[in-house]
């Protein structure tokens, strides 16, 4: 017998863990069918499975036992890109944030379940901080065409430094979802504590009263407009009005910038988050509100919610 960890995947995200004593795993309906030597179980809710076995792969074999759940009903699911490229205090920080069932419900996905089209179960996908390339290579050129088309069907996408740069328009390996670019090939401007002015636009979208804000920092794109008549014109959400300059970068063309955006992109919506306010003290709404956004319309339920309780609000 082989030992490995299945993974399945309901029709709204959520997931079910079981370590199992065999090779393979078949789904039909509501039923998991296993093998009857099973080390472990461990069950979250999910009604309707999709197989996936240890290496991404879809299983079709079959085999005797069985195990049924039922979950709850999860208004926006969001997937969120774990894999190469990726890393750091912003992924806990947004677990924590957006397991806040029965408003959004949050699962980690990878570079295979991403090429085997896992994000078409999903409301939401964010991409967070690390190295835009790295996660790109990472997804591989089905990955990104994926995401690209899962976009383009109405799914919401929100991108953290790493993820921002892979929303523009500026590489060979970015999404090209933003019609943005970056201001100079110089990235690495080092980590710091700036100043950000928010539009009347992104109080509105990301559920602040107030417009100043001090926000963490470190190497996220510094964006201009890249001109493409391919994509419509994008909405600055906010603005930095601080810099930092370190290894030689370009001064003074981060002031006045775009810090976030956001912008549709065919039926879906995406929003730029260059900063890291997912890692800042009191700014923890930030994102949270951001994927209510860029969630399909009739997901997004943005008054009265249990999420917006759990929250930090400003005051």
């Amino acid at each position: 017998m082989i030992r490995k960890t299945a993974k399945h995947y309901s029709a709204r995200g959520q997931l079910l863990i079981r370590v199992l004593s065999f090779s393979s795993v078949v789904i039909i309906c509501n039923t998991v069918i296993a093998a009857p030597n099973q080390a472990s179980a461990t069950l979250l809710p999910a009604p309707h499975f999709m197989a996936v076995d240890a290496a991404g792969n879809r299983d079709a074999t079959s085999s005797t036992d069985k195990a049924v759940a039922t979950e709850p009903l999860t208004k926006i699911r969001v997937a969120l890109y774990k894999g190469p490229g990726t890393g750091g205090e912003g992924p806990p920080n947004l677990k924590k944030y957006l397991n806040s069932p029965p408003e959004t419900s949050i699962t980690e996905v990878s570079p295979e379940e991403i090429q085997h089209g896992i994000l078409k179960y999903f409301d939401v996908v964010i991409f967070a901080g690390g190295s835009g390339s790295k996660e790109a290579e990472a997804i591989g050129e089905i990955g990104r065409s994926n995401v690209i088309q899962f976009v383009s069907n109405g799914g919401g996408y929100v991108g953290i430094c790493a993820g921002a740069y892979l929303a523009t328009s500026g590489y060979p390996w970015s999404l090209h979802l933003l019609n943005v670019k970056t201001v100079s090939p110089k990235w690495q401007r080092g980590r710091s504590t700036l100043k950000l002015e928010l539009t009347a636009r992104g109080r509105e979208i990301l559920g602040r009263t107030e417009t100043n804000l001090n926000v963490i920092y470190h190497n996220g794109p510094v964006v201009k407009e890249a001109g493409l008549d391919t994509l419509p014109p994008f909405e600055p959400l906010a603005y930095f009005r601080t810099e930092v300059a370190s290894n030689n970068t370009p001064v003074g063309v981060m002031i006045n910038s775009p810090a976030i955006i956001a912008a549709p992109f065919k039926k879906g919506r995406v929003v730029f988050v260059s900063p890291h306010p997912e890692q800042t003290k009191d700014l923890d709404g930030i994102i949270p509100h951001a994927v209510l956004w860029v969630a399909p319309k009739d997901q997004a339920r943005l008054k009265n919610t249990t999420l917006d309780k759990n929250i930090t609000k400003a005051e």
